[in-house]
């Protein structure tokens, strides 16, 4: 399970470095923008106070599902094919009919007690005791009812989160529900039919166990999020699925990067995770890469803003170019806190040019362990980054001719919706977490409130690939700006915790995190870069708010020269990316040769990967490229 935000924006995070803003034509940002006269109050989610054994518990699922759980699933999955998987869990389903025979009663919800009576009935005359469903096929709806659902019915009141161990997230009345669950089961009772529940549900978990630990490795705070996320999914109120107001087609399209994954489920396994001492630090850093058999091209993958190497999108981009018979190598973006520990020469990531440099320090590192570990294997080295990564990997070849020799050299450069003005993007991004505050005051918080539910809903049951997601354009854009933001608290509060700059007034507890991060997603970007990282650069001897030194490290503009003479480029970028003011556009157009720039006059920012059109032009940028 992914964050309920990061799972339609991200990219997540996670995969998103977007800067969207409103419909209307993009117009130059003041250097200082004034703050909104309105804050916009998320809702609060679950009451926490358990948070330092709630931590705990979950860093021990973690470690139970990574050491265990993911290892048996793997051999559990070899073993029995999907149909027979998918058919046992219909059998456990239908053997807990007791139990949802009891809710229903218990909860006065006849309706419910009738179906699923009948499809009870059905399920075991027909469907070879429930191995098959033909119930759901013959259009008899399931009425799931469990004792936790029960007691909150009758009046329990959540009360606060809880982290159990091995069951996951729940609250008190789903607590006590498991018991009361386990009890109505007769099979709880009966040797041996008492081992079945067990087994039906390690059956129906090992499908998920990959999905699980890799929202475990990706997320910076993943119990934050599963927590957060779980509040909304958990309350099961109803939903307004209206859409009033105009849409806002490029932010829409810009969510549709949630259909940009891996096709093939077991492409993520089939990589290898290695480390690397990185000199400037110290320490090692992870990367993950996919070889070809013999000597092949390789794609350095440099990711969004804070994404992890092992995010859908990035995951999904080296599939792409792994099946043009390119090698692969993923890192984490300079913005999560795998690279910002390991990786980093600064505290926090701070003035681009010194971020840039650390990326490129960090792929050298790589570059030379793998040629040493594969000799004759490694082609030409291309660097393709996308969003963020893509403004990362433009600097590098508008730079490449002013590189020490030591560092990594490329044959190729490819840019994906890479941003061209960094400052100009921090007042979109602050626009995009703003967008609801032209609700209503007193509508707002439910607006919001409802907007979150849309998303909860939209993860239990994914949309299918092309279908319009039921967001108008103010929600759009806040779901998009909501997970900048999370990403920005991840990133201050671990820049914090190395390096405490005595901005925040809550103290910094990795165990109890909760006041932090409510003072910290009060800043917007502005904040960021001024409370943070100006001061920082100032007492590095950077004037990072001085015109020429900002051009020199935010704007690729400046290098329209260097980028201009540089025939290994190539751009693909869509026309009505709201990241992209239009005289930014217009720059692009007339800085590289048509050959160089595939553009597309829809998608949003990163919306339109999982487009054919487009994955061509990704795949056909790496063409004529030496062995």
């Amino acid at each position: 399970m992914r964050s309920i935000i990061r799972i339609l924006s991200l990219a997540a995070a996670g995969c998103l470095a977007s800067e969207l803003a409103m419909a209307q034509p993009a117009t130059p940002a003041p250097t200082n923008p004034p703050p909104p006269a309105e804050a916009i109050v998320l809702p609060a989610g679950f009451n926490d106070p358990l948070e330092p054994f709630n931590r705990a518990m979950w860093s021990l699922n973690e470690g139970l599902l990574t050491s265990f759980a993911s290892p048996v699933a793997k051999g559990y999955r070899f073993i029995v094919a999907k149909p027979v998987r998918t058919g046992i869990g219909h059998m456990g389903d239908n053997l807990k009919y007791p139990v949802r025979l009891a809710n229903n009663l218990l909860q006065g919800n006849w309706a419910g007690t009738g179906d699923e009576t009948a499809r009870c009935v059905v399920n075991t005359v027909f469907g070879l005791g429930g191995f098959f469903d033909v119930a759901t096929d013959g259009g008899i709806p399931a009425s799931d009812a469990e004792f936790g659902q029960t007691f909150r019915k009758w009046g329990w009141q959540p009360g606060c989160f809880l982290m159990l161990p091995i069951f996951g997230p729940s609250d008190m009345p789903d607590a006590a529900g498991l018991a009361g669950d386990a009890a109505a089961n007769p099979m709880t009772w009966l040797f041996p039919y008492n081992c079945v529940s067990p087994a039906v549900t390690a059956n129906d978990f090992s499908d998920k166990t990959d999905g699980a630990v890799r929202f475990s490795e990706t997320e910076a705070d993943s119990y934050s999020i599963l927590e957060y996320g779980w509040s909304f999914m958990h309350e099961r109120q109803p939903v307004n699925w209206q859409v009033p107001g105009a849409k806002d087609e490029a932010a829409l399209e810009t969510l549709d990067a949630w259909f940009f994954k891996s096709k093939d489920a077991g492409f993520a396994e089939r990589g290898q995770t290695r480390s690397v001492l990185i000199p400037a630090t110290g320490k090692k850093l992870d990367f993950t890469y996919w070889l070809q058999p013999g000597q092949a091209p390789v794609v350095y993958i440099v990711p969004g803003f804070g994404a992890h190497r092992l995010d859908r999108n990035v995951l999904a981009l080296a599939e792409l170019v792994y099946h043009q018979g390119c090698s692969a190598v993923c890192v984490s973006s300079i913005y999560h806190p795998e690279f910002m520990e390991q990786a980093a020469s600064t505290e926090l990531p701070d003035y681009p040019p010194v971020g840039v440099s650390d990326v490129h320090a960090a792929l050298t590192a790589i570059d030379h362990r793998l040629d040493k570990t594969y000799p004759q294997r490694l082609g030409a080295r291309v660097l393709m980054g996308y969003s963020m990564g893509g403004f990362q990997t433009l600097f590098m070849a508008a730079t490449a001719a002013t590189n020490q020799a030591p560092l990594l050299k490329f044959e190729r450069f490819v840019a994906i919706d890479a941003p061209v003005r960094l400052r100009y993007c921090v007042n979109r991004v602050d626009e995009l977490y703003d967008a609801p505050l032209a609700w209503p005051a007193a509508e707002r918080t439910a607006n919001i409130h409802n907007t979150l539910l849309k998303v909860a809903a939209l993860v239990e049951h994914p949309p299918k690939p092309d279908s319009e997601l039921p967001f108008n354009g103010i929600e759009s854009r806040f779901l998009i700006g909501l997970s900048f933001r999370l990403t920005l608290r991840d990133c201050i509060f671990n820049s914090q915790l190395r390096h405490n700059q005595g901005v925040l007034k809550a103290p910094l507890d990795k165990s109890r995190r909760r006041a932090a991060y409510d003072e910290i997603m009060g800043y917007t970007f502005w904040d960021y870069i001024q409370k943070f990282v100006v001061p920082y650069d100032a007492a590095r001897g950077i004037d990072s708010m001085q015109p020429e030194v900002e051009a020199q490290g935010t704007n690729l503009r400046y290098y329209a020269a260097e980028l201009r003479g540089n025939p290994q480029v190539r751009i693909i970028a869509n026309r009505n990316d709201l990241f992209l003011a239009p005289e930014d556009l217009a720059w692009i157009e007339t800085t590289f040769a048509p050959g160089q720039v595939a553009l597309f006059d829809r998608g949003g920012h990163l919306g339109n990967l999982s487009q054919p059109a487009v994955q061509r032009a990704i795949q056909d940028s790496l063409a004529g490229l030496s062995r």
